[in-house]
């Protein structure tokens, strides 16, 4: 089980796979990405490589201590996604050898179907209305979509009627026979996520997320006095010590970590079992590619306050590439009445088809986010 070999493989639309490969030629896959900076977290790897070769797969708690404790500095974005993947290839290898999924050894299922969200929209929203149609025709129980395009400090009253419009469509068609979530993406001030939760108070939303960026964490607790919907952000937060004021604090309705950029699984374990403590939900965040839902998946399945996953199969980032395309057996992930049924093959569940991975790595991406600027030349958050 000692630890051989590491390769890395930019893919498009935007992610970047791990290969982990033991000396008796197990192998296990990781997702190490942060978007918009894949070179950036395949250098990371690549530092902590010399840590890794010749360890014990099985070791997967120390060699989390020592990639993430060993440096004098740690935590952020780049560090702890490098990580994440390379837990994650290491806990496929550990099922693989033990011969069981990864939820049978963080303490067995809790559930044997998982609800998913399909994104609806793009970035800039707009025929959200006939894209639900097709989300809920194709068995979606529950969609999401971003709430606004640019949105300065304090914007205009025009902006919060588009927002409200675009949801009484949604709802005035579907009623409560489709969930929705509203993505702010961090892009909204305090003076205008008062407004905006204020005027969707009305409509029944399942959950607002990322009503403002993290960094701002204090306002969380102002901003819940403006409404009765759940509030939920943390795919900027990494480790349970980013997590810690958000659960503690009781800043959230629910959490949001990414498997791929907050720890991995078992960390991502532990945040969660942090915030069922404190009676908060889990809705992991993944717009991503396939080893990192089911690297999610496999959490959802043992985690009890789990109670939706978010997942890219069809989302606007995916042009060109989708999650399926890089599977072997493209019905792995069982989607069937707005949910994915449990994985059952051992690791993490799925078998990655590597030729294709190969062939794609020579395409390979240099994905970045748009800038986005304010009508008067000021930028903005996108």
């Amino acid at each position: 089980m000692k630890i051989e070999k590491l390769e890395l493989f930019t893919v498009p639309p935007r992610w970047v796979f791990l290969k982990v490969t033991t000396e008796s030629g197990i192998v296990g896959w990781g997702e190490p990405i942060v978007e918009g900076r894949a070179s950036t977290v395949k250098a990371a790897v690549l530092e902590l490589e010399d840590y890794i070769l010749g360890r014990s797969a099985n070791d997967i708690e120390d060699i989390w201590q020592v990639l993430y404790r060993g440096g004098f500095y740690r935590g952020g974005p780049i560090l702890t996604s490098a990580i994440s993947g390379i837990e994650q290839a290491l806990w496929d290898i550990k099922g693989k050898y033990h011969n069981m999924p990864i939820y049978d050894m963080l303490g067995g299922p809790v559930r044997h179907k998982m609800r998913v969200y399909g994104w609806i929209g793009g970035d800039k929203p707009s025929d959200v209305l006939e894209q639900a149609r097709e989300r809920y025709n194709q068995g979606y129980t529950a969609i999401k979509m971003n709430a606004t395009a640019e949105l300065g400090w304090i914007d205009s009253y025009e902006k919060v009627d588009s927002v409200l419009e675009r949801v009484y469509a949604i709802k005035s068609e579907f009623g409560n026979k489709l969930d929705v979530a509203i993505d702010f993406h961090g892009r909204v001030h305090k003076p205008m996520a008062k407004i905006l939760l204020k005027e969707l108070d009305k409509y029944n939303i399942m959950f607002i997320e990322e009503p403002v960026l993290v960094e701002n964490e204090e306002v969380f607790q102002e901003l819940k006095y403006y409404t009765s919907i759940p509030i939920a952000t943390g795919e900027r937060n990494y480790t349970r010590w980013g997590f810690k004021n958000l659960i503690t604090k009781g800043y959230v309705d629910i959490i949001q970590p990414d498997l791929s950029h907050a720890g991995g699984i078992l960390e991502t374990k532990k945040i969660a079992a942090m915030a069922e403590a404190f009676d908060i939900a889990v809705a992991p965040h993944c717009p991503l590619g396939p080893i990192a839902l089911a690297a999610c998946l496999q959490l959802d399945f043992c985690t009890p306050n789990a109670f939706i996953q978010e997942q890219s199969l069809g989302i606007h980032y995916n042009q060109g590439n989708d999650v399926l395309d890089y599977l072997v057996d493209k019905g792995n992930f069982e989607y069937e009445n707005g949910h994915v049924k449990i994985l059952k093959k051992p690791g993490l569940g799925i078998e990655i088809n590597e030729e294709y991975v190969r062939e794609m790595d020579k395409v390979g991406h240099d994905w970045k986010n748009p800038i986005w600027r304010l009508e008067d030349g000021s930028l903005s958050e996108w």
